[in-house]
């Protein structure tokens, strides 16, 4: 392709009546993504804006998507988002449904489908599943005309690379050269993640082919990103290492979670004790906060896809090891809900429950895996009638506990959620939530009102001085 015009920062606006073969003669390089999900929409967003000479496709089969990215109000809540969307949308930045064509024009092609745990056959409930992700190399093969890069930006086994290598290259023809480059994306705060990364992993082959596809996606990289924070590396080592990742940070959380039970009947503050485990240098504070439990779409996953690894290659201690992260996450959620019973006099049935929160986390309307799930309907399973609020997560949380059917109430404001209640759960740590009149609250409540704080957001001495009887994850109980 010959480019008749090409001036670096200069933005040259799209009009309806242009047509996008004289956009395209300007652009340096075309970027694909097929997938326009939590990961795959805010990563081209950043770099479309970050790279204003490339142009920037988005593909998805989900028109209701596409049409919400199209519009400028995109489909998923991450702070800061929209306004990267609206700096780029139309000017480099466009999102489609012919992920046909889109394939034809690029150079380089982002692969984030969604690769959920197995449901069925050999491997359910550990091994990902990859029917989309397949599906996606031979729609890639069918449609290019011309070189392509590959870039696995989903979350995937190990040598996964080799086997997209080996559909996307057999019976010759075009060539393709597959990287590998994960996603460490924390919902909430995508968008400073993607700006800011402690670290970019970029994968590849050691050929000369390889290393020249690896320097393609480096200069994407550096147009914000210092060098010395993009590692270079093979493709096997960069896959394992996402992996990897996501299973020591949940191990972290399991740690102090596995300690909330024991200060809870000793007497000590598991804040305290995080406190001083985390100003150890070799240690350090992240992710040592006690709660109901991690969840979100990759950490359960990443471990049972790592325990199924393990498995497969005869490493049987290793699995175990790793499967009883998993194992202490569950646990702390079910401890949860043994603790509201036994502190409600052993029984929920009629009692109104106002739940705050249903987000796996704040800031993000993701839900899944959120252990509210499992709470929700372990309570309903005690016959409690359940009430939810959440700022960003109702529509999701409808969906999410459609089956219980008049079981549980969704509403969007919280005064009227705790209103009539037995008991508050406060589940996702939203700054809301810290925020509201909790004597208000407490006056329109049911006495004995108990106020389960899963995530140690709240000042229990102040809810205790108000009336509330106050349970917090590893600290004493403060009751009257």
């Amino acid at each position: 392709m010959g480019w008749r015009w090409h001036l670096p920062g200069v933005e040259k606006k799209r009009h309806e009546s242009e047509t996008l073969d004289g956009w395209e003669e300007g652009m340096k390089k075309n970027i694909l993504c097929i997938g326009a999900g939590y990961v795959g929409g805010p990563t081209m967003a950043v770099i479309a804006d970050r790279c204003p000479e490339y142009r920037v496709q988005v593909a998805d089969i989900n028109e209701a998507r596409i049409r919400a990215w199209q519009s400028g109000e995109p489909p998923i809540y991450e702070p800061g988002l929209k306004e990267v969307l609206a700096r780029s949308l139309n000017r480099n930045l466009f999102f489609t449904t012919n992920a046909d064509q889109a394939i034809e024009e690029a150079d380089i092609i982002f692969v984030s489908v969604n690769t959920p745990t197995k449901t069925f056959g050999e491997g359910a409930g550990l091994a990902a599943d990859l029917q989309h992700w397949e599906r996606t190399a031979r729609q890639i093969k069918a449609r290019a005309r011309s070189p392509k890069i590959v870039v696995e930006k989903s979350t995937v086994p190990v040598r996964t690379a080799e086997a997209m290598d080996y559909i996307l290259n057999a019976g010759g023809g075009v060539h393709f050269e597959v990287l590998s480059n994960p996603e460490f994306l924390a919902e909430g705060t995508a968008i400073r993640d993607l700006m800011e990364p402690d670290r970019v992993l970029i994968g590849g082959r050691d050929t000369a082919e390889g290393k020249a596809a690896v320097q393609s996606l480096v200069e994407v990289y550096a147009h914000w990103v210092p060098r010395e924070r993009i590692l270079t590396m093979d493709v096997w080592s960069s896959e394992l290492s996402k992996l990897a990742s996501n299973a020591f940070l949940a191990q972290r959380i399991s740690s102090i979670n596995a300690l909330s039970g024991l200060c809870e009947i000793t007497g000590a503050d598991v804040r305290d004790v995080a406190t001083a485990v985390g100003m150890d240098r070799r240690i350090g504070p992240h992710f040592l906060n006690a709660g109901v439990g991690f969840g979100g779409s990759c950490f359960q996953k990443d471990l049972l896809n790592l325990v199924y690894l393990c498995e497969g290659h005869g490493l049987h201690n290793e699995a175990e090891y790793w499967r009883q992260v998993v194992r202490m996450n569950e646990h702390q959620r079910h401890r949860f809900v043994r603790g509201m019973l036994a502190h409600m006099f052993n029984t929920v049935v009629g009692k109104r429950i106002a739940i705050f929160g249903f987000a796996f986390k704040a800031n993000t309307g993701d839900t899944r895996e959120s252990p509210t799930i499992h709470i929700c309907r372990q309570l309903v399973e005690e016959r409690a009638q359940v009430v939810v609020h959440d700022p960003q997560a109702l529509d999701n949380a409808r969906s999410d506990l459609s089956d219980l059917g008049d079981a549980v109430i969704f509403e969007p404001d919280p005064y009227r959620a705790a209103e009539g209640a037995h008991a508050i759960a406060l589940l996702t740590a939203w700054n809301l939530y810290a925020q509201l009149d909790y004597r208000r609250i407490y006056e329109r409540m049911i006495q004995p009102a108990c106020l389960f704080d899963g995530r140690n957001q709240l000042d229990a001495e102040a809810l205790f001085r108000i009336g509330f009887n106050v349970y917090a994850i590893g600290r004493t109980p403060r009751t009257h």
